[in-house]
């Protein structure tokens, strides 16, 4: 089964709690997590996730917007898989 997905990439200075905000930004919003990756090189965080946005029942921008408001300090980027696809396209 193929589902609607988005891709949800956090960046900026390690702090305590950036996945459990993600997360709780993910469930508050009906997205379901699908897979995660985060990594830590000293003092900066980095992670990727794919979730799935079928049941979703705020925008993408609404998503992005309420984990900004988590995260104030990192960068954060959430969007279709349609476009994540076609920005990595050779």
């Amino acid at each position: 089964m193929d589902r609607e997905k988005a891709v949800v990439t956090i960046t900026g200075r390690d702090e305590v709690g950036i996945l459990a905000s993600v997360s709780a930004c993910c469930a508050n919003a009906n997205a379901s997590v699908i897979e995660m990756t985060q990594s830590v090189k000293q003092d900066f965080f980095t992670m990727m996730m794919v979730i799935s946005i079928e049941q979703m029942n705020v925008t993408i921008a609404e998503l992005r917007d309420a984990i900004l408001k988590e995260l104030p300090t990192m960068d954060v980027h959430v969007m279709h898989e349609n476009i994540f696809n076609s920005m990595h396209r050779i």
